[in-house]
């Protein structure tokens, strides 16, 4: 399990989500899109393909703060679920960002949550790493959220497809009604998203 599907799972079991398989009480997610291995994606563009996981800080614990919590044995309503729910908010919406990727030329998969969208394309929107992110689950990490503004509007896409975006990744931080963005991409490219590099 990675660290994007472990976030998801300690999201969704602050909220009630349901879930019938558990691995240590966790609920089982599936994992955000996969990008290819580094040595086909080096070869097929100029942009380097880079994973979800390389967005946290190797130093960043999302779970430092709910570690030995039994979160099974809290019901939806229980006041303390409702108190540990803020306090996560509160300190996923500031998630710290890896400075090193920051002018990288970058590749990401992931699904989109439209922002702006019109009879033209998508002007803006945001990227997550599972399906139902911001929209049927509450929204991930602010490192694990990038606000994308395609130099094209982007068209063909609807809510929760997945896409391949390329650009330049920048640190800018974007509250929106549908979670904070960490991360920022003026996207070069928005493209389906496939397992093979084109």
């Amino acid at each position: 399990m990675t660290r994007a599907s472990l976030i998801a799972a300690l999201v969704l079991c602050l909220c009630g989500g349901a879930h019938a398989q558990t691995q240590d009480g966790v609920p089982l997610m599936n994992k955000p899109l996969a990008a290819p291995k580094p040595a086909a994606a080096a070869a097929a563009q100029p942009y380097r393909t880079i994973s979800w996981d390389a967005l946290v800080p190797a130093d960043w614990d999302p779970f430092k703060d709910f570690k030995g919590l039994d979160l099974q044995s809290m019901d939806d309503g229980d006041p303390r679920a409702m108190e540990m729910l803020k306090r996560m908010r509160e300190i996923w919406d500031n998630a710290p960002v890896n400075a090193t990727l920051v002018g990288q030329a970058v590749r990401l998969p992931g699904f989109v949550v439209p922002l702006e969208d019109g009879k033209d394309g998508m002007k803006e929107f945001l990227l997550v790493p599972y399906f139902g992110a911001c929209i049927h689950s509450p929204p991930p990490p602010a490192n694990q959220i990038v606000h994308v503004l395609p130099r094209k509007p982007a068209k063909g896409f609807r809510s929760m497809d997945p896409v391949w975006i390329s650009g330049v990744l920048a640190t800018v931080k974007t509250d929106s009604y549908m979670g904070a963005a960490g991360y920022r991409i003026e996207a070069v490219k928005v493209e389906p998203y496939s397992e093979t590099v084109r």
